[in-house]
């Protein structure tokens, strides 16, 4: 509510499946799509779940996809200078080239991805950014997101570089588009994304030509929700507490260590009481986490119900617990051996 999204329900699930995903237009994206029209999808730079989700989408829509690795807004925001040193803008630029190697490796088509940093192809974009920022007052821009005069001038500019990729006149070579282009737009984000483009809706009809456009030009979103820390609803994932999450890097024993150490249980404190009430299961990290990454529909409803029950092969939280490592060690030591095979050549490809 707070987003105005709304579910992905049942009878847009079954057009999507009759084709080959939320807020933002997307039963008019689909709508646009199956009437034959050009599509195509844009994203940020990628969490590995929503890799995952959107090479889904890809694959779905049979579309061209446009990844932007936004290294400027990391600078921007988290950047450092020290007297001597210098800045760490370097080291931010450094990170796209591996960030984008796990993006690499989940197995989206080479011939219809373009991934791009913005530090490297700002320039091709420049004009449509121009016209966002006369569009977007700084009054606007601080009440979207909070800035005060105690924030740096990039961070007020920074929202019209993250809007500008919505417009496929962006990319005038690599999609062949200009200004008066039918191409729409599709963008699966994480949910705290949306006012970047809720901004970008706002005034999509002032950077596009084309009046008659079925969309008006604005982007098509998908809301992802967040993935739950392994402490719960309460904790958070971060970089800085390797027991929050399941990293890429990850050994097998790494993974199962943490996931029996530090994934919240929705089970009881007794096997009496697991028997008699069953587990919390919207509460349980592991079962959410089998949500996820659980390919098996019908496994998954089985867990659901002997753990919610505290019956069966999964009554318990150890169990329900090793399934989750299993699944977990197959999924991250695949990634690993794909990301292995590419090179920094092969991401300058991309």
């Amino acid at each position: 509510d707070k987003f105005g999204s709304r579910l992905i329900d049942d009878p847009l699930l079954q057009r999507l499946k009759e084709l080959t995903v939320g807020k933002g237009n997307v039963p008019s994206f689909i709508d646009f799509y199956d009437e034959g029209f050009s599509s195509r999808i844009v994203t940020s730079a990628l969490s590995w779940t929503d890799s995952l989700f959107t090479q889904w989408l890809q694959e779905a829509f049979d579309c061209p996809l446009v990844i932007q690795m936004t290294d400027d807004e990391k600078f921007i925001f988290k950047g450092t200078y020290e007297d001597g040193a210098g800045d760490n803008l370097d080291h931010f630029a450094g990170l796209t080239m591996e960030n984008a190697k796990d993006i690499i490796a989940c197995g989206f088509k080479f011939d219809k991805t373009f991934i791009f940093s913005d530090l490297e192809y700002v320039g091709r974009m420049y004009p449509n950014i121009v016209r966002i920022w006369k569009s977007v007052t700084t009054n606007t821009v601080n009440g979207i997101f909070g800035f005060d005069g105690t924030a740096n001038a990039g961070k007020i500019a920074f929202p019209a570089v993250q809007a500008a990729p919505s417009f496929a006149s962006s990319f005038p070579v690599v999609l062949d588009a200009k200004r008066d282009t039918e191409m729409a737009c599709l963008i699966p984000c994480a949910i705290d994304q949306d006012p970047y483009f809720r901004m970008t809706r706002d005034v999509a009809h002032k950077l596009v030509t084309n009046k008659s456009h079925k969309l008006g030009g604005k982007p098509s979103l998908i809301h992802s929700k967040f993935f739950p820390p392994l402490q719960g609803a309460k904790g958070k994932m971060s970089s800085s507490d390797t027991n929050s999450a399941i990293f890429l890097t990850d050994t097998p024993e790494e993974i199962d260590r943490k996931i029996k150490q530090h994934a919240f249980s929705g089970g009881q404190e007794s096997k009496a009481l697991q028997e008699e009430l069953g587990a919390d299961l919207e509460q349980d990290v592991s079962f959410q986490w089998l949500r996820f990454f659980l390919e098996d529909d019908d496994e998954l409803e089985r867990i659901g119900k002997e753990y919610g029950s505290g019956s069966g092969e999964f009554w318990s939280t150890g169990k329900v617990k090793q399934r989750l490592v299993a699944v977990l060690q197959e999924i991250v030591a695949k990634h690993q051996e794909r990301r292995d095979r590419v090179t920094e050549e092969e991401v300058r490809k991309w």
